[in-house]
């Protein structure tokens, strides 16, 4: 049963949309915006898209939000055991509603407005794809891989900063050989290299436990990761580390020994929106500034690394080289 004193979309198994903030809520009680907001006389609908899952979903269904007819927002949830009920909250007086039940929506007559909102926001995310797919939060791997040169690698659009460090990924299926990798890399790294593989990256790869440093050659470092196991990447920024915005001239400070710890709750509250558009602002790293990067596994500690970071920054950059390959990505998670 799901906790009545808590929002749809802000516990597991759940998701819901916040019709004043236009936050989507995923399971977590962290939204994302979806570009628009609800007021009074306004329509918001909610439903699945029965016709649209298939096999290769898996146990996940497509969940759809409308406003006004038109569909705003899709993502692929879970399917949990029991189903999904619709569900509703209202939070102070004096908020009213009316509800309708049991409605059948069709959307062939927008169907070029639907395909242009769809997974907008996720695709907004991402610099590049290369041999992977996006299916609103999870990555597929759609290459040949046959051989090394049949890498598919996704990288994020938005360098890590101070105010957004970390990421993780969750592996759906491990595909034939779960050659999986999560790391960072430079902006220009080649699309056909797993992440640690060439000069300007660090990635701790799954179906080994090792993680490379810009070479082909890996370090026993952790576990094995499967099925279920959530791998985590971030980076320890120094103490005294400091970024400029476009409109200052000052070099970023850094260098200093001392990094900062591990944080307790691994992460800040704050609009997503506004960590991107701070990072974007202020992703000038300074060429040889030294970092740790952290991996984690399942929420536990692996280890970290010393590294010097790129001209640029660091991105999130996902691999994956084998048939079936599926992961699904949290680039901003409450944890980190």
């Amino acid at each position: 049963r799901y906790p009545l004193d808590l929002l749809p979309g802000h516990g597991s198994d759940s998701i819901g949309l916040n019709a004043v903030e236009g936050k989507l809520y995923k399971g977590r009680p962290r939204g994302h915006s979806v570009g628009k907001t609800w007021q009074a006389g306004d329509r918001i609908g909610c439903g699945i898209k029965v016709e649209s899952i298939s096999a290769g979903n898996g146990a996940f269904v497509p969940v759809f939000f409308t406003k006004n007819g038109k569909e705003v927002v899709r993502h692929l949830l879970p399917y949990p055991p029991g189903g999904l009920f619709p569900a509703f909250a209202l939070q102070r007086a004096p908020e009213e509603v009316k509800l309708h039940m049991g409605l059948r929506w069709n959307s062939s007559s927008a169907e070029d407005d639907v395909a242009m909102s769809v997974d907008s926001e996720e695709k907004e995310e991402w610099h590049r794809l290369h041999d992977i797919r996006l299916n609103g939060q999870l990555l597929e791997y759609v290459g040949r891989g046959k051989s090394l040169v049949d890498v598919g690698l996704a990288q994020a659009k938005t360098a890590l900063c101070t105010r957004s460090h970390y990421f993780e990924i969750e592996i759906i299926d491990p595909g034939n050989n779960c050659y999986i990798a999560i790391g960072l890399a430079r902006k220009d790294y080649p699309k056909d290299r797993h992440p640690g593989w060439n000069k300007g990256s660090i990635a701790y790869h799954a179906d080994d436990g090792k993680v490379f440093m810009g070479s082909g050659t890996g370090d026993p470092f952790g576990p094995r990761c499967n099925k279920g196991d959530i791998m985590g990447c971030g980076v320890l920024f120094p103490r005294d580390y400091e970024l400029r915005s476009d409109s200052e001239e000052e070099e970023p400070l850094g260098g200093g020994e001392q990094y900062g710890d591990l944080p307790l709750g691994w992460g800040e509250d704050g609009d997503s929106g506004e960590d991107e558009e701070y990072c974007q602002a202020a992703n000038l790293h300074k060429q040889g500034d030294k970092v740790q990067v952290f991996f984690t596994r399942n929420g536990k500690l692996i280890g970290k690394k010393d590294v010097c970071l790129p001209k640029g920054g660091f991105y999130p950059t996902i691999g994956m080289m084998s048939s079936q390959e599926k992961v699904r990505v949290e680039l901003r998670p409450l944890s980190g």
